[in-house]
């Protein structure tokens, strides 16, 4: 499955589809069940060509599965996702991330997730070039854009709406930015793109200047039908094109 969307925006990295399935890929990369991986790490791998997979043993981490659509993994989480995330239990636990003021509010930002335990057995990362349309459709489409690309991409994604604001940009893990939360809104009828690898922890696994745009499948479709008459094909995006680095 080609993008029109990734040639347009000389996109350096390739468009990743997020399946849901059954049927493990074959020659597909994997977690060893019992140690720590990163979901983003096989993001980043599926952009440059590869083939990830992962189940309910193999999510990488705690996060990682809640992040993939595996259900509430966080009570499994020593001292309480609410210290993890804030301030810390203190000694003999892992220390606080800070990245809510306090357990309260991380507790609430927990709760609000949409936590959700898909009826499927794997979870797929594969470039969307590699995908058969004839035989599978990705539930969602990942892009790695830089803030050329991400401003045609917030364009592009409002240009058929009525409304304005159909991109969000969500506090939360990679993976929850990335597959979680936009398989949520996958499930609206006007579902919006979310903006994400803004995780700090996850921020140097990714290059310096490019984020996600994550959208789900269906309005990936609306988002390529769209490019015919849209800004993509006037002037001023080719005057902002020119200045993206030709893809190697």
């Amino acid at each position: 499955m080609e993008s029109r969307i990734a040639q347009e925006l000389k996109l350096r990295y390739q468009p990743v589809g997020i399946l849901f399935t059954n049927d493990k890929p074959d020659n597909a990369m994997q977690f060893i069940e019992g140690r720590r991986g990163c979901v983003v790490g096989m993001l980043n791998a599926a952009a440059k060509g590869r083939t990830a997979v992962f189940d309910r043993k193999t999510a990488g981490c705690i996060g990682g599965e809640v992040g993939l659509g595996f259900g509430n993994a966080y009570p499994k989480m020593p001292g309480g996702i609410e210290y993890f995330l804030s301030t810390g239990r203190g000694e003999g636990y892992m220390p606080g991330e800070g990245y809510k003021k306090t357990p309260e509010l991380a507790k609430h930002f927990v709760d609000q997730l949409p936590m959700t335990d898909i009826p499927y057995q794997y979870v797929v990362f594969t470039p969307l070039s590699q995908v058969d349309r004839e035989k599978e459709n990705p539930q969602l489409v990942v892009f790695y854009a830089n803030a050329d690309q991400l401003s045609a991409l917030v364009v592009l994604a409002n240009f058929n709406r009525e409304t304005s604001d159909n991109v969000m940009i969500p506090f939360g893990a990679g993976c929850q930015t990335t597959c979680l939360i936009p398989y949520s809104e996958s499930q609206r009828e006007q579902p919006k793109a979310v903006i994400g690898l803004v995780d700090i922890t996850v921020r140097p696994m990714v290059d310096a200047d490019l984020l996600s745009f994550t959208v789900p499948y269906t309005m990936f479709q609306e988002m390529e039908d769209n490019i015919n008459g849209s800004f993509i094909e006037k002037h001023l995006w080719h005057k902002i094109r020119e200045r993206i680095p030709a893809v190697k």
